[in-house]
């Protein structure tokens, strides 16, 4: 694997790195307890849910035939089926074996032909320019190292090409519901926030002179369950970070969560009591990558 070229600016820090040295993460360990989460549960019951957020980012990407797509972090392959749908020649990947056996499931039940590979987002193992586009769902905000990330993508993606990502945002339904699990269980000292990703601003910090142009707009993914309890259930037994903070909680601790998803999940509701609609706000955006000679 080569290194990023010289002559390709690479995505800076956000102004506010680096860390003090007494608090910043230690990324290594941080991964290891973020990859046993999601292998925990069962992610691909609520990842299939998803499957028109990667529709649509494939839209917005604008995915053609022949294109040489990766989705990074992806899950059970939501936005891998919708490129490969479109005739794309695609690499699905995440670090999680469990849920690319997922998608691979589902692409061999569809005849979609998708290469599979397990692999790290802050160290993705292909060449420089490798990809004419590549894609995340909900996949690359949650690796703790996000610089990292933002360079990486950048780095396999060809000059002009396209990065499309789904974030979801700080103050959507997701974002809200991370801030209330963090109140019971906080999350490692010195960690930027995985929301952050789903705010522009952010994304420009991330990808500083490395993008010539970011498309972002808010969209509404809705969440629809029976109820608060069927949602709670249902996160609480297949939502890796849900998942874990309950088992990290005594009875006690457990029952207090519980009431404040409870009271999180009603407030968003909007179809009555009678049944669950809760609408999640996400970024979607669009990043070109710089070609060189546009460089100033």
């Amino acid at each position: 694997m080569t290194q990023p070229s010289t002559s390709t600016p690479t995505p800076r820090q956000p102004a506010d790195a680096p860390l003090p040295a007494d608090v910043r993460p230690d990324y290594a360990a941080i991964k290891q307890r973020q990859q046993a989460t999601w292998a925990s549960g069962d992610f691909a019951i609520i990842g299939v849910t998803l499957q028109i957020v990667g529709e649509s980012l494939a839209e917005a990407a604008d995915i053609r035939a022949g294109e040489r797509v990766i989705d990074i972090a992806a899950g059970n392959g939501n936005a891998t089926l919708a490129a490969a749908r479109r005739f794309a020649r695609v690499t699905s990947t995440d670090y999680v074996p469990a849920l690319l056996e997922k998608g691979r499931m589902r692409a061999a039940a569809e005849g979609l032909e998708i290469a599979f590979r397990e692999a790290d987002a802050e160290a993705l193992p292909f060449y420089d320019a490798s990809f004419d586009v590549a894609l995340s769902t909900f996949g690359v905000m949650f690796a703790p190292d996000h610089a990292r990330c933002a360079g990486e993508m950048m780095r396999v993606v060809r000059a002009g090409g396209r990065i499309g990502m789904a974030n979801w945002t700080p103050s959507g339904f997701i974002g809200q519901m991370f801030k209330t699990v963090g109140r019971h269980v906080p999350p490692p000292a010195g960690l930027v926030s995985p929301v952050m990703w789903g705010s522009e601003e952010y994304l420009r910090q991330l990808f500083g002179d490395a993008a010539v142009s970011i498309r972002a707009q808010p969209k509404i993914f809705n969440f629809r369950y029976a109820s608060a309890a069927h949602m709670i259930q249902v996160f609480r037994d297949y939502y890796g970070p849900v998942h874990k903070a309950f088992a990290a909680l005594d009875p006690a601790g457990r029952l207090a969560l519980e009431q404040d998803l409870t009271t999180l999940i009603e407030g968003a509701n909007t179809a009555g009591d009678n049944s669950l609609v809760v609408p999640a706000e996400y970024l979607e955006a669009v990043i070109i990558k710089r070609t060189p000679d546009v460089l100033h």
